[in-house]
């Protein structure tokens, strides 16, 4: 199995765990007299199920990542760099737009807003990091589907 299919495997089994907790409480209480629509123990056997698979699952991607190697760094090296990179942007990416936001006066009586940063700079900055991600993030998915599972 190659690393990006595991990577879909999690995916639907966090979204099965999700919907299994869901129908868990969804018949956990029923008037007295009646039955559930489903019966919660097999529910719960189900559920205690995925999350082995899970576990085993993230086991095996974790050590994937951790020994798979692209440009010298490891997938867990990368996906740090993504996620910090994304960190970085969402912040620049809000500062841009708050001194972009300038306040234009009615009168000239009002104070006036000016930004405190250089915007088209910022702006600059923002553009050259967002094509740095896509291509992380390019390079983590092509290592991905060409990456067997261990």
């Amino acid at each position: 199995m190659k690393l990006a299919e595991a990577l879909q495997a999690r995916a639907d089994l966090n979204t099965r765990i999700a919907q299994l907790k869901t129908r868990i409480l969804n018949n956990t209480l029923v008037q007295e007299g009646e039955k559930t629509a489903e019966n919660p123990e097999a529910l719960i056997k189900q559920l205690n199920e995925c999350i082995a698979q899970l576990q085993e699952l993230m086991t095996r991607i974790n050590l994937t990542n951790s020994t798979v190697k692209s440009d010298g760094k490891t997938l867990t090296e990368w996906i740090a760099v993504r996620d910090t990179l994304k960190i970085r942007l969402s912040i620049y990416r809000d500062l841009v737009n708050e001194a972009s936001a300038l306040t234009y006066r009615a009168r000239g009586t009002e104070i006036k807003i000016k930004s405190t940063v250089n915007v088209t700079k910022l702006q600059k900055e923002v553009d050259a990091m967002s094509k740095e991600l896509r291509l992380v993030d390019n390079r983590i998915q092509e290592t991905n589907w060409k990456t067997e599972l261990k």
